[in-house]
């Protein structure tokens, strides 16, 4: 890929014939697509954040997106504008990871303070608070049908599996020696999936519970 884009972090998604990517440069979030690798041009500039974006998502109908930042925030973007629609407030520390429910209509996000939140994405409400983990909170997925369940990887190396409707804890699945860095539901909702620092993915059994 030839040129360069500047900024304090950078990532990009790669595709056959294609790259798109995403980076943060001085506080805001950039989104630019590039064709047989070459850098065609930046589609549109987000910007509101004060500190470095460490997580973003996509809502399935691709109208909005979800960003989480050091600056202890996560706000919802209208795509199609760039324009903030609601700032959610309520960590205590930087948010890692956030993600849409499969119906779009709410949001989750985990964070160093060692909480998850669920967030209601109309009007930017807190829902709820998911309490458990003694460590930071570095990934957060929601299970398929997005309403029973969803998975925490957190630098206590453990997974947590979460009832969404009451925010109860249902299992905490064992056996990483380090930090969890990342979760990942099968698309049935049957297995889940973890990634360590201690070198090592887990494929992990959800039935039965």
């Amino acid at each position: 890929m030839t040129g360069k884009i500047f900024g304090t972090r950078r990532r990009l998604l790669t595709g056959i014939g294609s790259t798109v990517g995403l980076a943060t440069i001085g506080g805001g979030a950039a989104i630019w697509l590039t064709s047989d690798r070459s850098i065609d041009r930046s589609i549109r500039t987000f910007k509101g954040h004060s500190d470095f974006v460490f997580s973003v998502a996509l809502s399935r109908d691709g109208r909005a997106a979800l960003s989480g930042s050091n600056d202890m925030t996560v706000k919802l973007w209208d795509v199609a504008t760039g324009k903030v629609l609601h700032t959610f407030t309520g960590h205590s520390g930087p948010v890692y990871s956030v993600a849409f429910a499969p119906n779009g209509r709410t949001a989750l996000s985990g964070s160093e303070d060692r909480t998850l939140k669920l967030w209601d994405v109309a009007t930017g409400k807190e829902l709820r608070t998911f309490t458990g983990h003694t460590d930071k909170v570095h990934s957060v997925a929601f299970s398929p049908d997005g309403r029973t369940a969803l998975s925490s990887g957190s630098w206590d190396k453990t997974l947590k599996l979460w009832q969404v409707a009451t925010g109860k804890e249902l299992r905490t699945f064992t056996g990483h020696t380090d930090e969890v860095r990342s979760v990942a539901f099968s698309p049935d909702g049957r297995t889940a999936l973890s990634g360590s620092r201690d070198y090592t993915l887990k494929l992990w059994d959800l039935t039965g519970l």
